[in-house]
């Protein structure tokens, strides 16, 4: 199975990709009407991605507490700056923070980049070249070679510019390690695809990575060019 950030809204142009398509990628939800007009994400106090939308059940915070885990992704292009939504998504967290503790994200490539949508990485197969026709597709392997899933916690945090969220393929219980960061506003992502986190800061180097993508080729990048995730560290707030 695969991830794409986007795979029931439509990121796969304007509708759901093919049941035997096995890439795990977010629908951009351009095939939606528009449910009402959207606002930037809440920039204050350093927290890029952070919300404070009325919509939502619980407000969130706008900056992580001191103390509390954040995610250093040190990029070719920059870095970036995580902070997590343990009460919204436990289970994503966890999944994300463990394969960043184990170095699995270290080496991969942002190889899914759709210009006012959103950047895609966390495939282990994008950490070669040779097998960039199958970027898209790979995800956290067991020992039995089956892939690790971890079950959907859908929850009210809004895809908003900043926030992070897991990729799937269509079931909803397949996300696995492909993630992706909102650099535009996109409301069909929501209740489809397990949000967990927000862009604490760094959002100008998404917005860099995000422009080498073919937005008329469903975000394929030139794998010679796209942007390496050297590593993912989990620290505490307030990063040194």
């Amino acid at each position: 199975a695969s991830i794409s950030a986007l795979a029931l809204v439509s990121v796969f142009g304007c509708t759901p990709p093919a049941e035997t398509d096995n890439s795990k990628t977010p629908m951009d939800g351009s095939n939606e009407s528009p449910k009402g007009e959207t606002k930037d994400a809440a920039s204050t106090n350093g927290g890029e991605g952070a919300q404070t939308d009325p919509k939502a059940t619980t407000a969130l915070p706008d900056k992580p507490k001191d103390g509390d885990d954040v995610a250093v992704l040190e990029t070719s292009a920059g870095k970036i700056v995580v902070m997590f939504y343990p009460d919204k998504a436990p289970r994503h967290v966890e999944n994300f923070k463990n394969l960043a503790k184990n170095g699995f994200y270290d080496g991969t490539r942002f190889h899914r980049c759709i210009p006012g949508f959103m950047i895609q990485g966390g495939d282990p197969l994008s950490k070669d070249l040779t097998k960039s026709a199958m970027w898209g597709t790979g995800g956290n392997m067991g020992p039995d070679k089956k892939e690790i899933n971890v079950p959907a916690e859908f929850n009210d945090v809004r895809h908003k510019r900043g926030v992070l969220s897991m990729a799937r393929s269509q079931s909803p219980d397949s996300a696995s390690s492909q993630f992706f960061i909102m650099v535009q506003d996109n409301e069909g992502l929501d209740g489809q695809y397990s949000a967990f986190g927000a862009t604490v800061s760094g959002m100008d180097v998404a917005d860099k990575i995000v422009a080498i993508g073919d937005a008329q080729n469903n975000g394929a990048v030139d794998p010679k060019k796209a942007f390496m995730l050297k590593s993912v560290k989990i620290t505490k707030w307030p990063v040194k």
